[in-house]
């Protein structure tokens, strides 16, 4: 029987059996690497679920962050402008950085800076691209800004800041600007740095030392006018100082020192001895501080006072001296009237003359006294009034050394040029010639010749009196027009306020003129003075 078909049957078939389970293999692999695939896409879905969720949170934390940003920026004490470091453009602003350029929102955000501020450009937009550029932030302090300020020019004084903000590759997007109206700070400052000036110039002008005691430490800051008035030099302590003062005046200081510790007041007035051994008075003022009721600092101020000390000594000396110079003409006229008032019914023809003369001497005396007095007076208060005329120059000499001439005891010689004319006060210019005359009859009564020159000099006319007495100390020539001072050089006991050259001095200056003095002991001296000829 001819099976071949049947083998060839059987054959096909197992191949197809096994083509199947290769088949069914082949399924089974896909449907493995299937299940795998769905296993990693579900995976991957997950992933891909929990990146959105993470994405959402940041983004909302983006969004916070940038809410709590933009929030800074608005609520800042400070005017804030966030730029774009790309093109400039102005991102974010808060009112006070717009209240500062004087400038509404929508000229500046969203606006090209240096458009919005144009009045800034030419300073500041090359330091602005330099921080862009360099990735340093620029500090500026105390800057004058010339601003555009709701249509009026102001001078603004700003202090504010240009600060790069990197991105992650440390790139600059941003600039953040900082900035801070000082106009009103720094004008307090300068004001009281004004008066700090001002109280430091007055100080130093009135030639007063301030210092600054620590009480708790014993240290002693000062000022270099306080070191001169002790002259001492730093550094030294305050026990050098305490050795300064004269020691019959120490426990002065002492007493008032330990009364200032109660009180909170420090004053007393003592004398310094210098390196020189020259003595010098000194006022110390001062206020104590305390901290819980203990003394910790005195602050304070000291003058010299030896010019001071100096004028009231020649006060008290001038109301002596006044006090005598009219008590002797008094005691005389006194005298001279009792003798009168004994004689007045039976007058003594020889002794009444001489009594009226006598009387008549010692009331020109008071009168002369007097009118000196009030002659400092008006000058005090400013209230002499210059009579001014022409005269001869010649006479108003010659009248003016008439009662000197009279008395014959002095040769008085007049050299000059007769013609000449002056315009002046001639009353007053009298005054001063005979206070000349009188001077150097008092002062030189040895010199029996007394010459008195006048002469045209350029545009002034000077006028000299010259005795050849035994002169004058050339230190006391200085002070000779001093109020008060006398120059007895010869110890004679003369007559007279001390205020004649005081006086004439005055008078001079109030006709524009100079006034001086020549002197060399031995020789004799030469006061004289001019006059301006128009």
């Amino acid at each position: 029987e001819d099976i071949t078909d049947t083998v060839v049957a059987r054959q096909n078939l197992e191949r197809s059996y096994k083509n199947e389970q290769e088949l069914n293999e082949e399924i089974k692999i896909i449907n493995e690497e299937l299940a795998a695939t769905n296993e990693e896409l579900t995976a991957s879905n997950e992933e891909l679920i929990e990146y959105q969720h993470n994405l959402e949170i940041i983004n909302a934390n983006l969004t916070e962050s940038e809410w709590r940003f933009k929030n800074l920026i608005k609520q800042a004490p400070v005017g804030i402008c966030v730029i774009n470091a790309s093109n400039l453009i102005v991102q974010d602003v808060n009112d006070n950085y717009l209240y500062l350029v004087g400038r509404q929102r929508e000229e500046l955000e969203n606006k090209l800076i240096w458009d919005s501020v144009p009045e800034a450009t030419a300073v500041y937009a090359p330091i602005m691209n330099a921080v862009i550029d360099t990735g340093k932030p620029f500090f500026a302090k105390e800057h004058e800004l010339h601003l555009l300020r709701n249509g009026k020019t102001e001078a603004v004084i700003v202090d504010f800041v240009y600060d790069p903000v990197f991105d992650s590759k440390g790139l600059v997007t941003m600039i953040m600007v900082l900035a801070i109206d000082v106009t009103d700070k720094v004008s307090a400052r300068k004001n009281i740095e004004d008066v700090e000036e001002r109280i430091r110039l007055a100080v130093e002008a009135a030639e007063i030392g301030t210092y600054d005691h620590n009480m708790i430490t014993n240290v002693v800051l000062s000022s270099d006018r306080f070191d001169a008035i002790f002259d001492v030099k730093k550094p030294y302590t305050r026990e050098d100082l305490l050795e300064a003062i004269h020691p019959e005046d120490r426990n002065i200081g002492y007493e008032a020192r330990k009364l200032a510790r109660k009180t909170g007041k420090l004053f007393y007035e003592a004398r310094v001895i210098h390196k020189d051994e020259s003595i010098h008075w000194m006022r110390v003022q001062g206020n104590v501080y305390y901290e819980d009721n203990v003394p910790v600092r005195l602050l304070g101020t000291v003058l010299d006072i030896t010019e001071f000390k100096k004028l009231q000594q020649q006060k008290d000396d001038f109301i002596s001296i006044a006090s005598h110079e009219l008590k002797t003409p008094i005691t005389s006229l006194k005298a001279s009237l009792q003798l009168l008032e004994r004689q007045k019914n039976s007058p003594s023809p020889a002794m009444f003359p001489r009594l009226i003369d006598q009387s008549l001497r010692s009331m020109d005396r008071i009168t002369e006294l007097i009118d000196d007095l009030l002659n400092v007076s008006l000058m005090g208060q400013g209230n002499i009034n210059l009579r001014k005329s022409e005269f001869n120059v010649g006479q108003m000499i010659l009248e003016s050394i008439d009662h000197v001439k009279i008395a014959a005891e002095y040769k008085l010689i007049v050299e000059g040029d007769h013609s000449l004319t002056v315009t002046a006060d001639e009353h007053r210019i009298s005054q001063v010639v005979s206070n000349f005359v009188n001077n150097a009859v008092k002062y030189a009564p040895n010199s029996e010749e007394i010459k008195i020159s006048f002469a045209k000099v350029n545009d002034l006319i000077r006028i000299a009196v010259k005795d050849y007495g035994e002169g004058i100390e050339t230190e006391k020539i200085p002070h000779l027009f001093e109020r008060y001072y006398r120059a007895d050089e010869s110890n004679f006991q003369v007559s007279g306020l001390g205020l004649g050259l005081y006086i004439s001095a005055d008078i001079i200056k109030r006709h524009n003129g100079e006034i001086g003095a020549i002197s060399e002991i031995g020789t004799g001296s030469e006061f004289w003075f001019t006059l301006p000829t128009n």
